[in-house]
């Protein structure tokens, strides 16, 4: 499979991900597998904006709304389903397409996952008591303190995401970023990153209006039917995070709104920050036509392929 080419469509949330991707699996009549851990989830639909039916309809997905909120499914379980799902995909196919923001999933495709020590279980759940009892900015402090070099990349509104990392600093004694980007794994395929963007005030704009947009859809009643699931990891997610605090009567409904926008772009800067550190990505913006970006990537593949 030393020819064959993943095409892997990034950047930030809003940004038209989903209507390249689609645009290029016909391109090159092929299939798309996401790489959006929050579009796993069958439950959730409007709060993790999966493609519309007729995308889905136009090619095949793999990957959207196939596991439940109440299963676990780690990053490591994607990777292991998503290698096998390549390898027979590439016998019929020189190209697939994957869409996705989520940057571990994307990167455990493309380069494998990184390793770490086993940790006594102890310390996970000493830390899981002191989420309930302190409460998570006492564990946000301590990551900041433990590993500040990890805590600038990491979603620290994620309790799961900082108590991992936290559990590798406490368990090792040394920072979870110092077991970063040790072992990779070799693909027998050939990955072209492809990067969505345009200018941040654009970006803001369409986050807003896809807030507003998810609001219109049906948000609140979608969240109101998996709150008694609230503490389930797949829901620590922007959306329902904030949806879930005004049902508590933590916040009115039009500072949820106003929150989901502004963890929203917050979100969007990580995600660009994640994916630009790679200096092997081709970045388009996302305002050009869709037939105009289109063109362009199939391009980089050619040469891709033929060198």
């Amino acid at each position: 499979m030393a020819k064959k080419v993943l095409i892997a469509i990034v950047g930030p949330t809003g940004i038209g991900k989903t209507r390249l991707g689609v645009a290029m699996a016909k391109n090159f009549n092929t299939e798309v597998i996401s790489a959006d851990s929050r579009q796993f989830y069958k439950e959730m639909t409007i709060g993790t904006a999966v493609p519309s039916k007729e995308e889905l309809s136009a090619v095949p997905h793999h990957f959207i709304q196939h596991k439940s909120i109440l299963e676990n499914y780690s990053v490591g379980d994607f990777e292991r389903d998503a290698i096998h799902l390549l390898e027979n995909l590439f016998k019929n196919n020189e190209v697939v397409v994957m869409v996705g923001g989520s940057g571990l999933y994307v990167d455990a495709v493309i380069q494998g996952l990184d390793t770490f020590p086993d940790i006594d279980p102890k310390i996970r759940a000493s830390l899981n008591e002191a989420l309930q009892s302190k409460g998570l900015t006492y564990l946000q402090e301590q990551l900041l303190r433990m590993d500040p070099e990890h805590a600038k990349k990491v979603d620290m509104q994620n309790p799961h995401r900082v108590i991992r990392a936290l559990e590798i600093c406490v368990g090792t004694g040394a920072p979870y970023s110092s077991f970063l980007g040790k072992k990779k794994s070799d693909r027998p395929f050939t990955t072209l990153m492809v990067g969505l963007t345009t200018n941040r005030e654009t970006v803001y704009d369409r986050i807003d209006q896809r807030v507003d947009d998810m609001v219109e859809q049906g948000l609140l009643e979608e969240a109101r039917s998996l709150f008694p699931f609230r503490d389930k990891n797949a829901l620590q997610t922007v959306g329902y995070k904030e949806v879930f605090l005004y049902m508590e009567g933590a916040y009115d409904l039009d500072f949820a709104v106003s929150e989901i926008k502004k963890n929203s772009r917050r979100f969007a800067k990580r995600q660009l920050t994640w994916f630009k550190k790679r200096g092997d990505a081709v970045w388009l913006d996302a305002m050009e036509p869709l037939e105009t970006n289109v063109e362009l990537v199939a391009e980089k593949v050619k040469s891709t392929k033929d060198g």
